[in-house]
């Protein structure tokens, strides 16, 4: 079999082991689904930022789906790895057959597919459930592909590299925890005007941050660009700092991967 066909096939098996993990399942892929609808149910009908009116749901979408993207991409990827190396996972799979290009596959396909499925749910239960608008015009749609494909490239390699910080048994605190106050300083939880200005510029250092702000310039009324930081969506800035960050994950990911935990060969 060639390399991609394993590759497809340990995306299967990928796609199988997730579906098995409720954890993972729930905080991972259901997690921003049901905060939309709770914020969307808690807040109302009713929403205000910076002068402009739209509901709850339609204030908070933008939020859930960069937080999707960074949980099922970084998150993932750091957890799992690092589960699978104490485990012995990988260094079973190292000594097979199988091409190490197939595993990465792998890993690629099941972020890929589960971010899909989690964005399409998202703007299903956005656009049905809570009548929010849908993006008009192929311009915005685009931007939110862009993001969206850069985001989780970005999420992926940066998140199979943090993986080598720690073992499995302390790793979920490693994750989870920055990850939660990068969510509040980016602008997924509240307003980003909200945010003090100098945890703005360390929010901006982020990659986190800048797909809030691409979604935000997707789902929102463009008089509300001049609430972000430069007073504009940035779009363009916004694709080429994700570049940047997809770029410096993978050289990280090529410099810290490894097979087996630390003490054993």
């Amino acid at each position: 079999m060639n390399t991609l066909a394993l590759g497809l096939d340990r995306t299967r098996v990928e796609l199988t082991m997730f579906s098995r993990e409720k954890e993972a399942v729930l905080f991972g892929f259901l997690f921003p689904i049901l905060l939309l609808g709770l914020f969307s149910v808690i807040f109302g009908p009713q929403f205000e930022d910076g002068g402009a009116q739209m509901t709850a749901a339609q204030f908070f979408l933008p939020g859930m789906v960069a937080a999707g993207v960074i949980l099922t991409s970084f998150q993932t990827m750091a957890l799992s790895v690092a589960s699978e190396r104490d485990d012995g996972t990988l260094k079973r799979l190292r000594s097979t057959p199988m091409p190490p290009v197939a595993y990465f596959l792998g890993k690629v396909g099941l972020v890929a597919v589960t971010s899909a499925v989690q964005l399409v749910v998202l703007l299903l239960t956005a656009r049905f459930a809570f009548d929010v608008p849908m993006p008009e015009g192929a311009a915005r749609w685009g931007t939110l592909a862009a993001v969206f494909v850069l985001g989780l490239v970005t999420g992926t390699v940066c998140g199979i590299a943090y993986s080598s910080l720690s073992s499995s048994r302390s790793i979920g605190a490693v994750v989870i925890g920055p990850m939660l106050v990068l969510q509040f300083i980016s602008g997924v939880y509240i307003g980003w005007d909200s945010v003090p200005d100098w945890l703005r510029q360390v929010a901006a250092i982020f990659p986190l941050k800048w797909i809030a702000q691409g979604m935000r310039s997707v789902f929102y009324p463009d008089a509300l660009a001049s609430l972000e930081m430069a007073g504009s969506w940035e779009t363009g800035r916004t694709l080429l700092v994700l570049a940047a960050w997809a770029v410096g994950g993978l050289v990280l990911c090529v410099l810290t991967f490894r097979w087996y935990k630390r003490g054993t060969v």
